[in-house]
């Protein structure tokens, strides 16, 4: 990867969260009483919370505001981004290679700012990114290419002179027909979709390492 800027997806791509990430709703859901079934989860994947907090609520008419629900679900991942998720493997020595390398990166998340900041500067890795970049914020998912394109305005540069690192397909997708360099990114959680990410990026990573 020879590209002097790189934007990075946050969950399941540079920390190891998607376990938590994968269970948030249900967990959210028992506390209402629900078990929800996993055809009725599947289309939160390419929502943002607040995207999908709407979408349960209407889902399983449950009184209340998707912002609330949102606020109680962030509540529930505060705990872990503070205490347990770890990066993914090999990626702290990624990171610094590139840092020596004089590469410029940020982090483009669906994840909430406050939560990303928490996590990665419990990491150690925070100082590494020039800035944090979140759906939430921009109220639009990586459906669109919203994210990466306010990446590349703030970097002032070209799309593909960027680097997208992403582990979702959908996600990685969207870059790379916005015209962004993809690197795809290895994650158990999305094990289905690695032929087609290999397929269509223009370089892997797994465990932080791209000559597999």
């Amino acid at each position: 990867m020879d590209k002097r800027f790189c934007i990075f997806d946050m969950d399941g791509t540079l920390v190891d969260s998607m376990s938590w990430w994968m269970g948030l709703s249900a967990e959210y859901l028992a506390d209402q009483g629900i078990v929800p079934t996993p055809e009725e989860l599947e289309p939160l994947r390419p929502m943002t919370m607040l995207e999908g907090a709407a979408y349960l609520l209407e889902l399983y008419h449950l009184p209340g505001t998707p912002e609330a629900m949102v606020a109680g679900m962030e509540d529930m991942m505060d705990g872990h981004y503070r205490r347990d998720i770890p990066l993914k493997p090999g990626m702290a020595a990624y990171l610094a290679e590139l840092a020596d390398r004089g590469v410029q990166m940020c982090v483009a998340t669906a994840t909430a700012e406050p939560l990303a900041r928490a996590c990665l500067s419990r990491l150690g890795v925070d100082g590494r990114f020039t800035f944090i970049l979140s759906c939430e914020t921009l109220g639009v998912g990586k459906t669109r290419p919203d994210i990466y394109l306010e990446a590349a305005r703030r970097f002032g540069a070209e799309p593909k002179d960027i680097a997208v690192f992403e582990d979702a397909l959908y996600a990685a997708e969207t870059a790379k027909k916005a015209g962004f360099y993809v690197v795809g990114v290895h994650e158990d959680a999305y094990g289905e979709d690695w032929p087609k990410l290999t397929a269509l990026a223009d370089e892997i990573l797994f465990d932080g390492r791209n000559d597999v």
